[in-house]
This record gives C-alpha cells, sequence and structure tokens, in this order.
C-alpha cells in the first residue's frame, strides 16, 4: 500500500460522511412534514432516509496489480444507495389540523429526532476522525519530503 492511498480511502470517507449528514439534515428538516408526496390523491408524509455505506470492493486481478504496484487502491467506503425506512408512521390525534383522516388522526413522519441526532453526532465523528488520519498522513509526506534536504 502506497502512502497515496491513505488519501483515497480518507476522501471516500469523507464524501460518504459528508452525504450522510446530508439525509439527516434533510431528516431533521422534514421531521414535521405530513405532505411530502401526493399519492392517489391523498398527502403521504416525509419518510425516514437512510445511507448505506459498503466497503469498496475488487476483483483478484485488481487486488493482485495493486499489490505489485500497477494499479490504484480500490480500498475506501462507498455509497450503494439511499433508501427509505419502512417503519410505520406515528398517529397523532388531532382533528382540526387540514391532513387528519375520518377519525382525526394525522400520520406523521417516521422521523425520530432522538435518533437522527446520535446519527448525526456519529457522523460528525466519523468526519473527525477521518480529517485527523487526512492530516496525519498529509504531516508523514511533509516530513519524508524535508528528510531528503
Amino acid at each position: 500500500m502506497k502512502i497515496s492511498d491513505s488519501f483515497s480511502i480518507s476522501s471516500s470517507a469523507l464524501t460518504a460522511q459528508r452525504l450522510r449528514m446530508d439525509v439527516i439534515s434533510s431528516n431533521i428538516a422534514n421531521a414535521e412534514t405530513t405532505r411530502a408526496q401526493v399519492v392517489n390523491g391523498k398527502a403521504v408524509p416525509y419518510r425516514r432516509k437512510m445511507v448505506v455505506l459498503e466497503p469498496k470492493q475488487q476483483a483478484f486481478g485488481q487486488a493482485l496489480n495493486t499489490a505489485l504496484g500497477n494499479g490504484e487502491t480500490s480500498q475506501g467506503v462507498k455509497v450503494t444507495q439511499i433508501r427509505e425506512d419502512s417503519t410505520p408512521f406515528k398517529p397523532v390525534y388531532n382533528p382540526t389540523h387540514p391532513d387528519a383522516d375520518n377519525e382525526g388522526y394525522v400520520y406523521m413522519p417516521n422521523v425520530d429526532i432522538l435518533k437522527e441526532m446520535v446519527d448525526m453526532i456519529s457522523a460528525t465523528r466519523s468526519y473527525e476522525a477521518n480529517v485527523t488520519a487526512l492530516n496525519a498522513s498529509k504531516a508523514m509526506v511533509t516530513k519524508a519530503l524535508q528528510i531528503g534536504k
């Protein structure tokens, strides 16, 4: 593994965590949105979204070329999808709400602010850890270049 591979690994993680923070922010912003879309003439609440991260995979030939120094690394992380949470919406009794059904219940988004804040803290800490790793790699490269002076 080359020292420059650490830069690409950290940058893939930074990109993934940034997208994760954007999706979490969208969830928090829409936690009270009862009309996210209209399906069959009926308003449907916002559905929580989640980011799915997976490690980058490489074929055997690519791994061999990387080990021999003839190829680029494909290590790191990638976002494979942004999927919707399938948990049911939360019914809240409010007969005066414009989106209330015949029984007076309004279906609120399946966004739990507490869970979103925990996810945001996790994503932020991961982002900070990758910035630290990137800065450490940069410092090592800088020190290595100063040895030659």
